[in-house]
């Protein structure tokens, strides 16, 4: 067999799942712009779909059953493919009689097609999410077999009929729910634009222009990755795709500089999780919140920026004090370029589309939906256009360049929201078995009897249980399981509903830094070569603020109940504890041992008065040496620093400096 031969079936697939996702993005772009049929239709109809692009997506790429024969990869491809489109033709058609005629009294053809497309959905979460897979093969035989789990934990058994509805038919629960079609309709028109921003370049040129300021000062380089971590953050909100984006550039950097890899690592790791944190994003967080408070999206963006704005703000603390710590150099690359018009102009796309999403629905109130719509069709024209300007020169066509940016974001849009989709679907199956055994109502239960004990110890419950949940779960999954079950035990006692979401978030988020599943770690640690749980210990320490948000919504719940000035003064000090507690953790205050550390221990003793206590007056005249030993700090340490700093050159593929020497002004 020739190499044309060997390569035909590549093609095929290549042009089939092209094709296929070509189909798919418009129908959505449709939907958005009519949303004719619903969130339910929609859901009934192209979740199945969804499955058929992950399947042809895999088989593609040879990542389906690596370990089976072609034929037989071929084959199963064929049969997943032809009973989902059966499906989601099914499901469509008999839309109305399943939500009408039926509900409640479902025939065995809806039971089998909606079963077995249940099935395809684990079977998704048994290849890309194993603790998931797990969880909900465990809930769903607690389910059925409840009747052999001794104490408060025991229920009578459900049938094999209901956990089947349940995961199916039934559209409160399972795999058409909300939570599948929240993915599909304003998260997926978000993903829209962030497919279109990395289609054409404008993350690639927004992280070129955050190697270029990291040259500025020896504090700028580990700088580069928190703030480079933020801006990817407001368009991906995934901690994994930060840390590869990002980290690939500043980790080897940081290095070079001369931090130790295990730290470079965590600092990449704190910055990249805290994408989960920012606005208008959240790491699909925001639009979960949304749905359990039955609030508009907005409302959960207003909110979430004081928080991420303090993460990034002691993050960034954190990460000084660390590069005074190691006496971290001025760094060279040779590679690194001038930004050329492009990037400017991929730059100014990004903050448009950034600030107009922002823009469009705090301004004029429009629907999450159709503001990153609107954002789209803007944005992509311009893009396109700018794009095709430089061919239309004679001589310069090429069908190549013309249509590169379009798979690209073909292929970003269609590998996020089908992952989304189907992530969701089988979170859906996992909170539906939950439901129907009525765990929340028992662990519900257990804390109010904390409760009783004291608010103190409702809350520690509450953070180990998520915590328990994020040793296993990603953050969207944590976040659903702990809300359930914390929300209506504190909300039943009188605690603000946005203080108890945005805990269950903040924890989810924390959840990250637990192993064995900290996939950011893992990434981080695998770019600097150094030891996955080091990492995660480093990063625990520079993610100190996680624990003060924790604790800060209960003590000052002004930094979420309400948006705008009225965050401002519990923000600040939660902000200024935060800063406080930072220094005492990373700071040196004296040569002598003693003093440094009797200081450190005061100055965190003062910082956690301003934190936990309640009263605005007494927190505010705490905050006050705090700030005065943090600002005399900076001014004694700014003398020290007026040497020049040492210069080396960047050589990212050793991950050490290559050379060392000379002076600032004498590199071009």
């Amino acid at each position: 067999m020739n190499s044309t031969q060997a390569r035909r079936p590549q093609v095929v697939l290549d042009a089939l799942f092209y094709a296929a996702s070509v189909a798919f993005t418009l129908y959505m772009f449709w939907y958005y712009w009519t949303g004719e049929g619903g969130p339910t239709l929609l859901a009934m109809t192209m979740i199945p779909v969804a499955f058929v692009l992950f399947t042809l997506q895999a088989l593609r790429q040879n990542e389906l059953y690596p370990g089976l024969p072609p034929t037989a990869n071929y084959a199963i491809a064929v049969a997943y493919c032809a009973f989902s489109l059966y499906c989601a033709y099914y499901m469509n058609t008999n839309y109305m009689s399943l939500g009408e005629e039926r509900a409640g009294m479902w025939n065995t053809a809806d039971l089998t097609v909606g079963g077995v497309m249940t099935l395809l959905v684990i079977e998704y979460a048994r290849r890309r999410h194993t603790p998931l897979f797990i969880l909900n093969i465990l809930l769903i035989l607690y389910a059925v077999y409840g009747y052999l789990v001794p104490g408060m934990f025991y229920h009578a058994g459900l049938s094999w009929h209901r956990v089947i509805t349940a995961s199916s038919v039934e559209m409160a629960t399972g795999i058409f729910s909300r939570l599948p079609q929240i993915a599909l309709t304003v998260i997926g028109s978000f993903l829209l634009v962030l497919s279109l921003l990395r289609g054409y370049g404008c993350v690639d040129s927004l992280l070129r222009a955050t190697k270029r300021v990291a040259l500025r000062s020896p504090h700028a380089i580990p700088q580069s990755a928190v703030f480079g971590s933020m801006a990817i953050g407001t368009v991906s909100g995934s901690g994994a795709a930060n840390a590869i984006t990002v980290g690939s550039a500043t980790i080897p950097a940081m290095i070079n500089a001369g931090l130790p890899p295990a730290t470079a690592a965590a600092i990449e790791n704190a910055s990249s999780m805290g994408g989960q944190l920012m606005p208008p994003v959240m790491g699909i967080a925001a639009f979960l919140i949304a749905e359990f408070l039955g609030v508009d999206y907005f409302d959960v963006v207003a909110r979430g920026w004081v928080p991420a704005l303090i993460y990034y703000l002691t993050v960034a603390t954190s990460v000084y004090l660390l590069a005074i710590r190691y006496h971290t150099h001025i760094v060279v690359d040779p590679t690194t370029k001038r930004l050329t018009w492009r990037d400017k102009v991929n730059l100014g796309a990004f903050v448009f589309v950034v600030g107009g999403l922002v823009g469009l629905m705090a301004a004029i109130h429009l629907a999450p939906m159709f503001a990153a719509l609107y954002m789209f069709c803007g944005a992509g024209i311009a893009l396109l256009l700018i794009n095709l300007a430089p061919l239309l020169r004679p001589g310069r066509w090429s069908l190549r360049e013309f249509i590169a940016p379009l798979q690209r974001f073909l292929d970003s849009y269609i590998d996020m929201i089908t992952d989304i989709a189907l992530l969701l679907a089988t979170l859906s199956i996992m909170t539906g078995a939950l439901v129907i055994t009525g765990v929340p109502t028992k662990l519900g239960a257990l804390m109010v009897e904390a409760a009783g004990v004291s608010m103190v110890a409702m809350v520690l419950m509450a953070f180990l249980f998520g915590v328990i949940l994020g040793t296993g779960l990603p953050p969207a999954p944590t976040y659903i399981l702990v809300a359930i079950v914390i929300a209506p035990p504190m909300m039943k006692i009188g605690i603000n509903p946005w203080v108890v979401h945005f805990f269950a978030f903040f924890v989810a988020v924390f959840g990250e830094l637990t192993p064995p599943t900290s996939v950011t770690a893992a990434i981080t640690s695998k770019i600097a070569n150094t030891s996955f749980y080091v990492t995660l210990w480093r990063s625990v320490q520079i993610c100190v603020s996680l624990f003060t948000l924790m604790a800060g919504v209960f003590v000052h719940p002004d930094i979420v109940i309400e948006p705008g000035w009225a965050q401002i003064g519990a923000a600040l000090l939660v902000a200024i504890a935060t800063i406080g507690i930072t220094f005492s953790l990373q700071g040196t205050f004296s040569v002598k041992r003693p003093l440094d550390i009797g200081t450190r221990i005061v100055l965190a003793a003062i910082s956690l008065v301003v934190l936990l206590y309640p009263d605005y007056a007494t927190a505010s005249v705490a905050a006050a040496p705090v700030v005065a030993t943090v600002a005399y700090w900076l001014l004694r340490r700014r003398n020290i620093e007026r040497d020049l700093p040492e210069v080396v050159v960047l050589d990212s593929s050793k991950l050490a400096p290559s050379t060392s020497g000379g002076a600032l002004e004498n590199v071009n």
